[in-house]
């Protein structure tokens, strides 16, 4: 008996996820709307921050114990591809000034307890310790030490590159629709496929009543002026922010949600607030090159809930909300698990 024959609809994050999990045991066709590179979708946006302990503030303990599961799995993922991405394991440092201080004991009041995971304490001189840069900017803190990061546009470059050489065939700029009660096994332009694995986020909306897209931006600067060690959250009671460093002094800044289906370009407002509070965190930020500043749709559904469902061979994967990095290879594997790995 010969591999079975998949497709994989869409190409974002949760697809690569997906591809690089089956082309060993399967024979798999990539289905995407856009080019190769899918800058439109929520992976090549985000930040990719890993962070398991500070989502447990707005997801239950559930899906938050599938992120400490995930991101264990990152490495051994990462490892089959050709070029080295950048993944770091070094925590999370949360800061507030001294007027946000209700802030800050706010977020850590709603920290959930995760399997031994607890947040730290920070007075100035432990953060000066953990991030010497920030020396005398700030008196109080805390410390996740099980959270870290990717870089995510390191991933969608290489995972492309490995998957390419794999015997992958991809269908870019290829807009798919779904029947509601698909067929088995499920036909696509005239091709027979044993499984299709649906990964096309806010693509699949026509078919998903209640799948809604959530506005991140996100700026992505050059500063070497900057050495941060590790993500860095800032709490404000109106913008609150997160620094992520990746390689090559880059950093990656942005607004951890707005609620709006608006997928137009930033606003100056935003784009002010974005910078200045980086600013506030760092004054080497002043000098910093913008390589780009970017806004974007998260999908989610009503509950901020992913969903996997089955459907005769045809597998549905939606609805990460803004835990597509930290969720996507246990929630990948276990729907996977019910009939392909």
């Amino acid at each position: 008996m010969g591999k079975p024959k998949v497709a994989i609809l869409g190409f974002g994050l949760v697809g690569r996820v997906a591809a690089l999990m089956l082309h060993e045991k399967c024979h798999v066709s990539v289905y995407e709307a856009s080019d190769e590179h899918a800058s439109s979708s929520a992976g090549a946006l985000a930040a990719a921050m890993l962070a398991p302990l500070a989502e447990s503030v707005i997801c239950e303990t559930d899906l938050a114990e599938l992120g400490l599961k995930s991101m264990a799995m990152w490495p051994s993922l990462l490892a089959k591809l050709p070029e080295p991405v950048f993944f770091q394991q070094m925590g999370t440092l949360i800061v507030a000034h001294a007027q946000d201080k209700g802030d800050l004991n706010s977020f850590s009041q709603r920290l959930k307890p995760l399997k031994g995971q607890e947040a730290q304490v920070l007075n100035s001189a432990y953060i000066n310790e953990l991030e010497p840069e920030l020396a005398g900017r700030f008196h109080q803190g805390l410390y996740l030490p099980c959270e870290g990061q990717l870089d995510n546009l390191a991933f969608y470059r290489s995972s492309f590159a490995y998957l390419q050489k794999s015997d992958v065939q991809f269908n870019f700029n290829h807009q798919i629709e779904l029947l509601t009660t698909p067929s088995e096994p499920v036909l696509i332009d005239g091709q027979q496929f044993d499984w299709v694995i649906d990964c096309r986020g806010l693509g699949a909306q026509n078919e998903s009543a209640d799948l809604r897209g959530v506005r991140g931006e996100v700026a992505r600067v050059h500063a070497p002026e900057v050495e941060l060690n590790r993500p860095v959250r800032l709490m404000h009671p109106r913008y609150p922010i997160y620094i992520a460093p990746k390689p090559n002094n880059e950093f990656v800044i942005g607004a951890t949600e707005i609620e709006s289906q608006d997928n137009g370009p930033i606003t100056v407002r935003s784009t002010l607030e974005l910078l200045s509070a980086a600013y506030t965190v760092h004054s080497g930020f002043s000098e910093a090159r913008v390589i780009a500043i970017n806004a974007g749709l998260r999908p989610a559904f009503s509950d901020n809930r992913p969903r996997v469902e089955h459907c005769g061979n045809v597998i549905r994967i939606n609805g990460l909300y803004r835990h597509g990095y930290l969720l996507a290879p246990a929630l990948v594997s276990e729907a996977l698990s019910k009939g392909l790995l």
